[in-house]
């Protein structure tokens, strides 16, 4: 695959950014964490404990659909990033030559504990409810438990994109 923008995506909590650093590090690909991409505002407003709307995400995934655009014309690239709708991942892969995206699946008990455990993030874990409430299983995406360990998962994904 030539230039791959490889969406590594989920609800907040379920592992987006581990697993998207352990890809890009085996594969030669940069890695960009999508809530690196947010305006302060979103930030703010999350740490405030409200949920963003598709209105505050827009300015946010149209940042992210221009990074994935340069990216795939210079070597590709590894992008964690929620994309809890198909409008928002049809605003991503716009333009983007043979986008694949990976859904890292668990449930809401399991994420819930895990983002209790971290810190030094901004968004709360009580907003967990209204990510999966925004949440459209994708279709066309490679869908993984996050069950397994972050290096078990990045081996399934290296061997679905046939990278050795």
């Amino acid at each position: 695959m030539l230039n791959p923008v490889i969406y590594i995506m989920g609800v907040s909590g379920s592992g987006k950014t581990t697993i998207g650093k352990l890809v890009a590090a085996s594969t030669g690909l940069p890695f960009f964490d999508a809530d690196d991409f947010h305006p302060e505002p979103n930030k703010q407003k999350m740490k405030a404990g409200e949920a963003l709307t598709d209105a505050d995400r827009q300015p946010w995934l149209l940042r992210l659909q221009q990074l994935a655009i340069v990216q795939s014309g210079i070597k590709g690239a590894v992008i964690a990033c929620s994309a809890l709708k198909e409008n928002y991942r049809n605003i991503l892969t716009n333009g983007v030559p043979q986008p694949v995206w990976v859904f890292l699946q668990g449930s809401y008990e399991l994420i819930y504990k895990r983002m209790e455990k971290r810190s030094g993030h901004f968004m709360p874990a009580h907003l967990l409810q209204s990510q999966f409430d925004s949440l459209e299983i994708p279709e066309n995406a490679l869908t993984i438990s996050i069950e397994e360990k972050p290096e078990v998962i990045s081996a399934q994904i290296k061997q679905y994109l046939q990278i050795n």
